[in-house]
């Protein structure tokens, strides 16, 4: 019986740290509308975890279209998040969107929430497909420092925020910004490894 693992992701943070974990895996994307309605903006980590079922579902649905398909593969979706006071920090649309965030944040402490949604799928030749799903939200607490004017431009200027929920990379020059992490610092880049391993490493590692 074959069997793979995808990873429905295409962070290269969350891809260093499954390959750091020793898990063997392929990258599949699949288009998904990250749209949240108004009272899913409203539970955060709900809407977290459901982001991740999304993207995690839409690669195990193109999987299963393919005619040559594995008899048994797992898909893990993933997804971040910044909460600050029930708030939801995405991306930033612009600088100015960015520089709005990291203004928000400095000189307080702020959640990081990232969802897991693990699909094992067993889909033998001519036979319906089976389906098991896990998921989980870790969250950390995020402290930065205070932080003026001139500090937030010069971290702009860097170019890392654009693809960042809160407009900031701890693993990058954003480690600057902040003054602690209560929790897991893979949650903050964006993959908490260490309790996926614990809780579901045999079954990534195929075990």
């Amino acid at each position: 019986m074959s069997f793979e693992v995808i990873l429905a992701s295409g962070s290269p943070r969350r891809r260093q740290l499954l390959q750091e974990a020793g898990v063997t895996f392929t990258v599949h994307v699949a288009d998904v509308d990250e749209t949240l309605e108004p009272e899913e903006l409203a539970q955060p980590e709900e809407a977290c975890r459901k982001l991740a079922d999304r993207k995690a579902k839409a690669v195990v649905d193109q999987v299963l279209c393919c005619s040559e398909h594995p008899d048994r593969f797992v898909v893990l979706g993933s997804d971040t998040m910044v909460v600050c006071d029930g708030q939801i920090f995405g991306k930033p649309e612009s600088n100015a969107h960015a520089r709005g965030m990291l203004s928000q944040l400095a000189g307080r402490s702020h959640e990081v929430m990232t969802s897991v949604s693990l699909w094992d799928v067993s889909a033998p030749a001519e036979k319906d497909p089976q389906f098991e799903v896990h998921s989980f939200v870790d969250v950390s607490m995020v402290t930065f420092k205070a932080l003026n004017s001139q500090d937030i431009d010069e971290y702009l200027a860097v170019g890392e925020s654009s693809d960042k929920a809160g407009a900031y990379a701890i693993q990058g020059q954003g480690a600057r910004l902040v003054a602690g992490v209560q929790g897991s610092m893979d949650t903050v880049i964006g993959l908490p490894v260490e309790r996926l391993m614990r809780e579901f490493g045999s079954l990534l590692l195929g075990k």
